[in-house]
């Protein structure tokens, strides 16, 4: 069943976008990361316009994370304190990020950054999350093994402006989860990603929260900061395909509710591993299909006289 989707200016099976939607959805309330970094590049895959892509995954993550929030607030799996926190800096980082974008939109180099971009975010922080998690994996398994203490204090959690963070159990200097989150609200505009996937190590690893509310905190700054780059992106680019963010809206609704509730059940290790390998898969289709040679070097058109 096909439907021509306007914006992107081509056809696709909505069965497909569907099970998409549901696909990313699932893994969105899983991990708490938007789905973005994998919903983007296979939009593109379908063949969608990366200008497109990018604008209506963000679009359609507001919807996924709203339904994802909903159900870690019923679950007490949020810290509203930092979630605020890291928000105001995404804020500020999705404007600039838009102002970038369209940038390279108007100088057609998007299309290329937006890849090298995925190639390098993906690959550097898929690895360094699977060697991590893999060696906590094997310790907790050895005779004896204890569990190793994940976060330790590092200067920057020493700036000054001290917060405490009762969810968390953390005090540490608000510039951290502001830095952390100007990144990813950078990322979010640039990539069209919520940023979960640089979100949740930054929040595990370098801020020091804990596992149990690292989803639903990371799911609740997504959804704020995916709306602003919804709007700013409509307003800017007039990049934003309504009608295929709303398909890929409705399966994700269903999926992230399913996803919530399993998420609660992985150890933190395993967690951790699941994330890092889905990173890594997809940093090396869109590696392949960066450097991989085409099946037609060069593509003739005829003008044959009507």
């Amino acid at each position: 069943m096909q439907i021509y989707l306007p914006i992107a200016e081509i056809s696709e099976n909505v069965i497909v976008l569907l099970g998409l939607g549901w696909a990313i959805g699932f893994l969105s309330g899983l991990f708490g990361v938007g789905g973005g970094f994998l919903l983007t590049p296979i939009l593109i895959f379908l063949g969608v316009p990366p200008p497109v892509a990018v604008a209506s995954s963000a679009n359609q993550l507001v919807g996924t994370s709203i339904a994802g929030v909903l159900a870690h607030w019923r679950r007490k799996t949020i810290d509203f304190r930092m979630g605020g926190v890291l928000l105001a800096g995404g804020i500020a980082g999705s404007g600039l990020g838009v102002v970038v974008f369209d940038l390279l939109r108007q100088a057609g180099q998007v299309d290329l950054v937006v890849q090298l971009c995925y190639i390098i975010m993906l690959g550097s922080i898929g690895a360094i999350m699977f060697i991590e998690s893999l060696n906590a994996i094997l310790k907790r398994r050895r005779p004896g093994g204890r569990r190793r203490k994940l976060h330790t204090h590092i200067w920057l959690h020493g700036l000054p402006l001290k917060m405490r963070f009762p969810r968390s159990r953390l005090y540490i200097s608000v510039f951290m989860p502001l830095g952390v989150g100007f990144v990813v609200g950078l990322l979010a505009a640039i990539m069209g990603v919520g940023g979960g996937f640089i979100m949740v190590p930054a929040m595990i690893y370098l801020i020091g929260m804990p596992t149990s509310v690292v989803a639903g905190t990371s799911l609740f700054q997504i959804l704020f900061v995916t709306a602003n780059v919804t709007f700013l992106q409509a307003m800017a680019t007039q990049t934003v395909d309504v009608l295929l963010a709303l398909i890929l809206l409705v399966g994700s609704v269903l999926g992230v509710q399913i996803g919530a509730r399993m998420g609660g059940r992985l150890p933190a290790e395993q967690f951790r591993f699941l994330l890092a390998v889905m990173v890594l898969a997809v940093c090396g289709k869109i590696f392949y299909d960066l450097v991989a040679r085409p099946e037609d070097i060069y593509s003739i058109a005829a003008n044959l006289p009507g």
